[in-house]
């Protein structure tokens, strides 16, 4: 049976019902991509998340009860909670079997889910731990616990600092496996600049379209699944371009999302590095995504953590045979700034045009 779940958010009066809607319409699609349905959705306005439990004493017993009645398996809090908050929420709910996760604990089981490569494992054994390592409290907590309370402080505390240095020695063997596979992937970056290769980067919000961009570009087959964090190593393809007469690498990497906290981001430097290292980006928009705004200003946000929003940008509007044509012309008005060229990689429409437009910015 598939994992049950209700989802919380908290949200600032400032938030907009659209926007609300969409961030839990996000939190839903990352479920399914677990592999987890939702039995209910609760919002609740608050202008400071509750110290204690993120929550709030009332919301807690009222999704408590929910929880038991309906059968609920997981508890998800769409955000990034403290140790604190996440011990206090623990220590209410564990004892029915329910188990509490924040927005980045789910990602995270995506993340091993979809990891094929040693680097990706890599990768998200790093992110794991730098999620890991401010709830040591908590873990301190329960060996405490166990421990029989009076006279076990000193015991918890000191497996708090092994636990501790365990992690570090691992983040530090983790950091050195990754350095050899960064050095390899120069190596491999700087044979391909001697040969005169130009490179493009494919990026875009996840689900965007991005893999199937690739694919129809340089008919290089890679998984295209309809679903969040599909991707997440570096590919590479090769397209020619008649109009320069050269052949350019084109690589696709993982989706971004919102609220990715800075240690996510770190954690797949490695993945990233042919984006940051490319010549020019080709920023991937779902086109049909009535959410389409709010998420180019989040990849917008990821590439300026990246140093790399002053790279030449051809934004490529996908799925365009999904749009009919109001749409199609309200959308060309809306984002006229950004000279959109519409296509759709499923169907291979337009794509000449892209490839020209990439010639031109390369040439």
């Amino acid at each position: 049976m598939l994992p049950r779940a209700i989802l919380v958010d908290i949200i600032g009066p400032d938030v907009t019902p659209e926007e609300s809607l969409a961030r839990l319409n996000e939190l839903e699609s990352l479920l399914v991509t677990y592999g987890g349905f939702v039995i209910v959705r609760k919002i609740q306005k608050k202008q400071v998340p509750d110290y204690k439990t993120y929550i709030g004493k009332g919301k807690v017993e009222e999704i408590l009860q929910d929880s038991l009645d309906l059968g609920a398996e997981f508890v998800i809090i769409n955000n990034l909670l403290k140790p604190q908050q996440l011990y206090n929420l623990e220590g209410v709910f564990r004892k029915h079997e329910i188990r509490v996760w924040d927005k980045i604990d789910l990602i995270l089981k995506i993340f091993s889910k979809h990891a094929t490569t040693k680097e990706a494992k890599l990768q998200i054994e790093l992110a794991s731990l730098k999620h890991l390592g401010p709830r040591i409290f908590r873990m301190g907590q329960d060996l405490m616990r166990q421990g029989g309370g009076i006279g076990t402080r000193g015991q918890g505390e000191t497996n708090i600092e092994i636990m501790k240095r365990h992690i570090a020695a691992r983040e530090h063997k983790i950091k050195e496996d990754l350095k050899k596979i960064v050095k390899n992937q120069e190596g491999q970056r700087n044979k391909r600049q001697d040969q005169g290769f130009k490179t493009a980067a494919i990026v875009g919000y996840t689900n965007a379209g991005k893999s199937r961009l690739l694919q129809s570009l340089t008919n290089k087959k890679v998984k295209v699944k309809d679903e969040l964090f599909a991707t997440l190593d570096s590919r590479i393809g090769k397209v020619y371009l008649p109009d320069i007469n050269q052949s350019v690498l084109i690589s696709d990497t993982i989706g971004f999302i919102r609220d990715l906290p800075p240690e996510l981001i770190e954690a797949f430097d490695s993945t990233l590095a042919e984006t940051v290292h490319s010549d020019m980006l080709l920023h991937v928009i779902d086109c049909s995504d009535f959410e389409i705004e709010w998420k180019i200003r989040v990849v917008d946000e990821v590439l300026k953590k990246l140093r790399c929003s002053d790279k030449s940008i051809i934004h490529v509007f996908n799925k365009i045979d999904l749009l009919g044509e109001t749409r199609k012309k309200n959308i060309l008005k809306e984002f006229s700034h950004l000279k959109p060229i519409f296509i759709s990689a499923e169907k291979k429409i337009n794509l000449d045009a892209l490839k020209n437009s990439i010639a031109d910015k390369l040439g």
